[in-house]
């Protein structure tokens, strides 16, 4: 997802996509394995087989013979550098990197389209700013005058860019912002070189998961949609009308997958990327983080045009139009199935070791009562201001007479606690005994 675009167009794939003789068509398709909230159009769909499937079926009918070949990258941007010298044919990425997709196509005649979304989040809970565990940062306020790691062109870095500006601090003159690939961040955090760490789904929650860093800063607190989608070449898409539609046919059937067996579905994605699995279902479970649904929502399209002044401001793009590089038509001629309701508000949710599927409780207090005892594979809780979901043994807990709350970041729980007299932050070890 960072701005990387300068890379040399030959680094890739090998040959011009949408390759073809007389009776072969290969279909080039650049995906993030390790960036979860694609994997209805990347890891998880390639796993299933669902786009061989439907080309299989072409074929048999028109006498091609239809292949696929997966590209993966860390980010979205040598995917749009691919993608703009024709060499591949359809891309997933997120939301800042499609704008900037759909501005350097233009530039350089290689228009794309949005045809579909995978994963969203409505108040922008799929970025977060962390520190490590021994940080003495506790708001985003304390980022002034420090080092912090991002992905320059990222939703992450526009998520930091808001927070920062909110928060009334100069994103370029206040802080000192290093351009990481996320794998260098998180490097850069865990030596000590940068203080915090702006990025996007599954770092914050791996590094959380792994100890090795704290949530300092919700996404969710900007209340601004943020989400990936699928992007494709223009040339393409008029070329092989019916070969987007059979992927679009693929990406709602592996959603549908995902949907309905959750749990298989993050340990599948866990195997394929090497990411833990706990981490996958906190982002793409049940009540994760993310909702996978590739309608192209109003308030999706809504949140993408306010993107805009950001990468503009940023001298990465100019204008774009979006209205003219989201294609709905697409996904409704190939999916004619109603899009699925809009998310819930998330629910305490507890998977024990050994079982297949996980429980959902209507309580904080709830879960850990099940929780104590229990062999624990993970428990996840919904920040009480946000929403977002978070592991329960690295959230900040507090108690509020017989109620338990717990939040992502310690400034969310000092917000709750001076409007509630009487409540105090506890330790998880303390609010699993209270619990009981």
């Amino acid at each position: 997802m960072p701005l990387t675009l300068l890379l040399p167009l030959a680094t890739a794939c090998g040959g011009a996509a949408g390759a073809e003789d007389s009776k072969t068509v290969t279909v080039t398709v650049g995906y993030q394995s390790k960036t979860i909230n694609t994997v209805t159009a990347g890891t998880l769909l390639r796993s299933l087989g669902y786009f061989e499937k439907e080309l299989a079926a072409r074929g048999r009918k028109d006498g091609r013979t239809y292949k696929v070949k997966w590209q993966d990258y860390a980010t979205g941007a040598p995917i749009t550098a691919q993608m703009t010298a024709g060499k591949i044919d359809i891309g997933s990425m997120g939301d800042f990197p499609l704008l900037i997709n759909a501005a350097r196509g233009k530039q350089l005649r290689q228009p794309t389209r949005l045809v579909s979304v995978t994963g969203y989040n409505l108040r922008g809970g799929l970025n977060t700013v962390v520190t490590e565990p021994a940080s003495e940062l506790r708001s985003i306020t304390d980022l002034r005058g420090k080092k912090v790691s991002t992905s320059i062109g990222s939703a992450a870095d526009g998520t930091l860019i808001r927070a920062l500006e909110q928060a009334g601090i100069d994103p370029e003159k206040d802080i000192r912002k290093l351009n990481q690939q996320p794998s260098v961040g998180a490097s850069a955090l865990a030596g000590g070189s940068v203080d915090a760490l702006s990025q996007f789904v599954a770092w914050p929650g791996q590094l959380a998961y792994e100890g090795k860093a704290e949530a300092l800063y919700d996404g969710a607190d900007l209340n601004l949609p943020t989400f990936h989608g699928v992007t494709v070449r223009e040339k393409f898409a008029d070329e092989r009308t019916g070969v987007v539609d059979d992927f679009l046919r693929a990406q709602r059937r592996a959603t549908d997958h995902l949907r309905a067996r959750p749990v298989a579905a993050a340990e599948s994605v866990a195997a394929e990327t090497g990411l833990p699995a706990e981490v996958v279902y906190l982002y793409n479970g049940a009540h994760g983080i993310a909702t996978f649904d590739p309608a192209l929502r109003p308030e999706l399209i809504a949140a993408l045009k306010k993107d805009v002044p950001i990468l503009r401001d940023a001298e990465l793009i100019g204008d774009v139009d979006v209205d003219a590089f989201v294609d709905p038509e697409p996904l409704r001629r190939a999916v004619p199935a109603p899009p699925y309701e809009k998310a819930t508000a998330a629910r305490p949710e507890l998977w024990l070791r050994g079982r297949s599927d996980t429980r959902a409780f209507d309580s904080p207090k709830a879960l850990l009562k099940a929780a104590r005892g229990a062999d624990v594979r993970a428990a996840y809780v919904p920040d009480a201001l946000t929403g977002t979901l978070w592991f329960a043994d690295r959230s900040v807990w507090v108690a509020d007479g017989p109620e338990l709350r717990a939040f992502i970041t310690p400034d969310h729980a000092r917000t709750y606690v001076e409007r509630h007299a009487g409540a105090r932050v506890v330790s998880y070890a303390d609010a699993l005994r209270r619990a009981s």
